[in-house]
């Protein structure tokens, strides 16, 4: 066991410098001691980096606690954790639960008590219940706290917690330098004890932004986080990070104390338990986006923000060429670190890290489209004080109902190739439920609601969606089924580790999209190949240039192929996992694997 002297020794130097640099020397000596004091009782014997802390197996769900309405007047969580059991035990190893605290707002990201489970969801019985089988993810919501929580009506009333807690401007400061997500006003007029004051709010009115400035709001985040981790939390998602320091007379995101912010939180982690990964989330444009990754000192991972926008654009475009200019300028994830993908999430899908990558029609095209096909724009007021589309509102799979061209009878091949696309790719996959489901827009909740957001946000009957699994015709029995194999043939291979190296292929044909993956022990190499058009494509296997000495199959139809010198036919929409290491693969009976056999067509 490591004494308290060594402890001690072991915190300040991992937590001291970053304490300084967010607070000055003044409070240095304090604050030391009261987090120590706090963390002491968590600490490991090692707090080591854990650079394992993924694999190729690593796969997750994105999902809201209620998404399934149980039938019988279950708890929804206890719905939801047999649904995953019954229909993805296999398929996926993590579950980000959307925001389950009471909330008064935004779906869960007004926080009103962060110790507690909405009782409309269930209990803390349950969350652990579920995080026993599946990883678990958990947001930290802690830019901003609802009107409605007690902190904020202590602030009201000159009452501690919260007096200190929360941004007071003057009105007439000059807030128009500062990068707003929302169109709403920044600051929010509130009647408090000592009379009209003005707060920080970049969300809403409703969603008060805390003054991590005050060491003390630190300190209760701190016991928030341990909490979490203590419930079985495995990830720990850092919501809206970006905007946490306010200083007039800046843009008021990514600042430094902002990213010094994320390494202590980072830090802390590392003495109570390595295992537990830290995720950003800033919805920004890529190169800002990439700098959380600091240098392999902040996020473990950062969702891929550019990936959502530049696959949709490709498929409705029918060529690679924006893909593969992003995907040549990304860097690999730095050890220890890794990129987390998805394409569709409970937001929308964000516009601004297309900034810089589209040309301008194609933007355009990209925004009629997505109103054809149902969808709508949320704006946001850039710093000229103009409105500019900040994100789509739209289910992704109806998102892919046609192309440029219009509406086409490809929706479901197309939607897939998405998704094999974005399981490919360097980094962690992550899908949310309405994607593994199929499920189209919901116009009725955007009504009923008034929020634009509502029309991705479905709440399927437990029993309508048993029926329609059932019925192997539906779209959503098809898309769960067919993704459900694909992951789980993934999950195999060692070539798709969230770090294994990742080159992109320039193939002739710009219809096509192709990069290789190669294992980091570099025994086993893929070839991902994806028909980006709704017409049949030429590959000629001699620009692939395979290994003459290896053997090599297509993992995904389970075709080997005979002479590496040939010409495939890729069907619309197709795609290939071209390997030359399947042996394991060749066992029959087990489900979701299936039996190599030789393709003379």
């Amino acid at each position: 066991m490591i004494d308290r002297v060594q402890q001690h020794q072991a915190f300040t130097i991992k937590v001291k410098a970053l304490l300084e640099r967010i607070y000055g020397p003044d409070q240095l000596e304090s604050l030391l001691a009261k987090l120590f004091d706090l963390l002491q009782p968590h600490f490991v014997d090692s707090s080591s980096e854990d650079l394992n802390k993924w694999s190729q197996d690593n796969i997750l769900l994105i999902t809201y606690g209620d998404t399934i309405l149980p039938p019988n007047g279950d708890r929804p969580l206890v719905t939801l954790n047999h649904f995953l059991k019954t229909h993805l035990q296999d398929v996926v190893t993590g579950v980000h639960i959307l925001p389950f605290c009471p909330y008064s707002s935004d779906d869960g990201f007004a926080v009103v008590d962060y110790l507690a489970v909405n009782s409309e969801l269930g209990t803390w019985d349950d969350i652990q219940h579920m995080a026993r089988t599946f990883a678990l993810m958990a947001d930290l919501v802690l830019n901003h706290v609802s009107s409605q929580s007690q902190w904020f009506q202590n602030y009201l009333q000159g009452a501690q917690p919260g007096r200190d807690y929360f941004v007071e401007v003057d009105s007439h400061a000059d807030t128009s330098g500062v990068v707003r997500p929302r169109s709403s006003p920044v600051l929010v007029a509130v009647e408090t004890h000592a009379g009209t004051k003005h707060v920080w709010a970049t969300f809403s009115a409703d969603q008060i932004d805390l003054n991590f400035a005050n060491p003390e709001v630190l300190l209760e985040f701190v016991k928030i986080l341990l909490f979490y981790v203590q419930m079985g939390a495995k990830y720990i998602r850092l919501d809206a990070i970006g905007y946490l320091w306010k200083q007039l007379g800046t843009p008021c995101i990514h600042l430094p104390e902002t990213h010094a912010m994320v390494r202590l939180l980072r830090a802390i982690l590392e003495l109570v338990d390595p295992s537990v990964a830290l995720i950003t989330e800033t919805n920004v444009p890529n190169r800002e986006n990439l700098s959380y990754f600091g240098n392999r000192n902040e996020a473990h991972l950062i969702y891929n923000f550019s990936l959502p926008p530049l696959i949709l654009n490709a498929l409705l475009q029918g060529k690679a060429e924006h893909l593969k200019t992003w995907m040549m300028s990304m860097p690999p994830a730095p050890l220890g670190c890794a990129y987390f993908n998805f394409t569709a999430s409970h937001d929308g899908i964000g516009l601004r890290p297309t900034e810089g990558l589209l040309t301008a029609a194609e933007y355009q095209t990209l925004l009629q489209c997505m109103e054809d096909f149902g969808g709508t724009l949320s704006m946001r007021t850039n710093t000229e004080g103009i409105d500019t589309p900040y994100e789509i509102n739209i289910s992704f799979f109806d998102a892919l109902q046609g192309t440029a061209r219009g509406k086409d009878q490809w929706q479901i091949e197309r939607f897939i190739c998405s998704q094999t696309i974005m399981m490919s790719l360097e980094g962690i996959p992550a899908f949310y439920i309405h994607s593994l489901l199929a499920t189209h827009n919901d116009w009725d909740n955007l009504q009923r609601t008034g929020r634009k957001r509502s029309i991705n946000r479905h709440q399927w009957s437990f029993q309508e969606l048993e029926q329609q699994l059932k019925d192997k015709q539906s779209p959503h029995a098809i898309v769960l089924t067919e993704l459900s194999r694909l992951i789980k043939i993934r999950r195999q291979q060692d070539a798709f580790h969230p770090n294994a190296t990742q080159y992109t292929l320039h193939l002739p044909n710009p219809a096509l999209f192709a990069f290789w993956r190669q294992s980091m022990a570099r025994d086993q190499s893929i070839f991902s190949i994806h028909n980006l058009c709704d017409r049949k494509q030429e590959l000629k296997l001699s620009d692939l240039n395979l290994v003459t000495i290896d053997p090599w199959c297509d993992l995904i139809s389970g075709s080997c192929i005979e002479g590496i010198y040939d010409t495939l036919n890729l069907d619309p929409y197709q795609s290939l996992w071209i390997t030359n290491k399947f042996e394991h693969l060749e066992s029959e009976g087990q489900p979701g694997v299936f039996r190599v056999e030789n393709n003379h067509d």
